[in-house]
């Protein structure tokens, strides 16, 4: 198996939400003719939006799931400045700030939000990682 993610699926409890949700946040839609699914893509790889119920069958396991999933999901900056522009239009397009923006530990600036299904997203600048531009990132050796 090759080290690469192609694509990070979200179950969702109303698809319509969700998609509207991440538009706000000025995320542009892909295959916009698909049904039952949205996908936006992101740098390299793509962010997909489909039913909890339905991607719990497709994965044959209980739909049922509660509690802290384990995962979040992680937007970094070009700078630290943007750290706090991106979780203020986060807030405005509908999420939870769930940890304001602040120093970290390991030297950079980030905070945390959820989406409307309780997805957590670090908003975060690291300055050990280089960023391309086209957005990607370069974890160091």
């Amino acid at each position: 198996m090759e080290q690469r993610v192609s694509i990070v699926t979200l179950g969702v409890a109303d698809l319509k939400r969700s998609s509207e949700f991440y538009e706000r946040l000025g995320w542009c839609r892909s295959m916009a003719n698909a049904e039952g699914v949205v996908f936006f893509q992101a740098g390299g790889m793509a962010l997909a939006l489909y039913p909890r119920h339905e991607l719990a069958k497709d994965a044959n396991v209980a739909p049922d799931g509660h509690g802290f999933s384990r995962i979040s999901l992680a937007y970094n900056t070009r700078n630290r400045a943007e750290v706090d522009s991106v979780l203020k239009d986060a807030a405005a397009a509908g999420a939870t700030i769930l940890k304001p923006a602040q120093e970290a530990f390991w030297g950079g600036y980030s905070g945390y939000f959820s989406d409307p299904d309780g997805f957590l997203w670090e908003v975060a600048w690291n300055p050990s990682f280089l960023m391309a531009e086209d957005g990607s990132i370069r974890i160091p050796d």
